[in-house]
């Protein structure tokens, strides 16, 4: 199978999708420190903290603030599902 070179990133709360789109880099704030993700991340879940998420896309920084919530990869899907999130 190829490496990919994009992870595909949605960040849903009960209310809306705050971001879709693709990315060559995520990073989070778990529970317990951030964690960031590249294409072709291990699957793997974990519970959100509070703070800034942060989106590299297309040379762009796009930064949220999520809080709690869970992230999953899997696939080079990044999944964030957070009670609350907002574009900064």
């Amino acid at each position: 199978m190829p490496k990919q070179s994009r992870l595909s990133v949605v960040v849903i709360t009960p209310d809306a999708t705050v971001f879709e789109g693709e990315a060559e880099m995520v990073v989070v704030p778990a529970w317990d420190g951030e964690v960031g993700f590249l294409p072709n991340h291990a699957p793997m879940m974990a519970l959100l903290g509070h703070g800034e998420m942060r989106v590299t896309a297309q040379g762009q920084l796009l930064r949220f603030h999520v809080d709690g919530g869970f992230v999953h990869v899997a696939a080079n899907l990044v999944s964030v599902l957070s009670e609350r999130a907002e574009a900064r």
